[in-house]
């Protein structure tokens, strides 16, 4: 089975300057990461499309991580940013490979480093004893790495309500709530101090397949580098999942942001969503 993915994203915003502060007066520079990852480009069935109202200039980058930077200048007030597109996915299940092994980190390639090391939200140096505790008796591998998603997803409880752009892993594990991205942080987190490199993955994931119970938003989720290569754990749904889009890849949600904006501005709506064409209507137009 094959499934036609549109991902989409819109975002909503307005800019209020302090003028001595800008080289331009009433201007904002922006960076975005809204586009999938170039490894996905051979599923494209219709290219990513961002459009913005009022229409302006944007240019794309590729960053240290390899992911699509948008970049552009956005005047005073209400902007509108729009994305969309539609790839193919092959409709298979995230895959489980038990027999996958972890590599010593004397044997791991040199760019698997920096995933091991402590980032802005992970901080392995305060977890690293708790993960032992947990972990250490735990066989190595694939098993190793899902126990850690079993605790952390039986762990944290979910709200939107509980969401803060500042917890870190240690905070989520203390006061045990969050979102996705506070399950990612502490599952990369306990791997990393079990000597497992762990990256931290952004992007879109519809309900296909499973049901429909809170607005579609971005997701987070992590790979981890077993048996040679990188694999999907998601310690938030910690079931197998359909359709997966990668739109960004970093050390934490702090290499991965949405949107970054080089001076003040408000955020006034945000809608993100992703569905399969074969049995789901799109959503109203804008």
């Amino acid at each position: 089975m094959h499934l036609l993915i549109p991902f989409a994203s819109a975002l909503s915003e307005s800019s209020r300057h302090v003028l001595r502060d800008l080289p331009l007066p009433n201007l904002t520079r922006l960076l975005t990461m809204l586009t999938p990852r170039p490894e996905r480009s051979a599923d494209v069935r219709s290219p990513d499309v961002v459009v913005t109202s009022p229409e302006i200039a944007t240019t794309t980058y590729l960053d240290l991580f390899g992911n699509v930077c948008r970049r552009f200048i956005a005047p005073m007030g209400d902007l509108q940013i729009w994305g969309d597109g539609t790839l193919e996915d092959s409709g298979a299940h995230d895959p489980a490979f038990w027999d996958a092994q972890e590599i010593a980190v004397g044997e791991l390639p040199d760019d698997c480093l920096i995933y091991l090391m402590g980032s802005r939200y992970c901080e392995t140096d305060r977890l690293s004893q708790i993960a032992w505790d947990r972990f250490g008796n735990v066989a190595p591998g694939w098993g190793r790495v899902q126990a850690i998603c079993d605790f952390v997803h039986q762990h944290i409880i979910f709200g939107y309500q509980n969401s803060r752009s500042t917890r870190t892993a240690l905070e989520a594990y203390e006061e045990r709530i969050g979102v996705c991205r506070d399950y990612a942080h502490l599952a990369i987190a306990f791997c990393r101090c079990m000597n497992i490199p762990a990256r931290y993955i952004n992007g879109h994931l519809g309900d296909i397949g499973v049901p429909i119970l809170d607005p579609m938003d971005f997701s987070a989720w992590i790979e981890v580098f077993l048996g040679g290569r990188w694999m999907t754990f998601d310690p938030r749904n910690n079931v197998p999942r359909i359709g997966r889009i990668v739109v960004a890849r970093g050390r934490d949600a702090a290499d991965v942001p949405l949107i970054v904006s080089f001076g003040p501005h408000v955020l006034k709506s945000f809608r993100v969503w992703t569905y399969d064409v074969t049995d789901a209507q799109p959503p109203a137009t804008r």
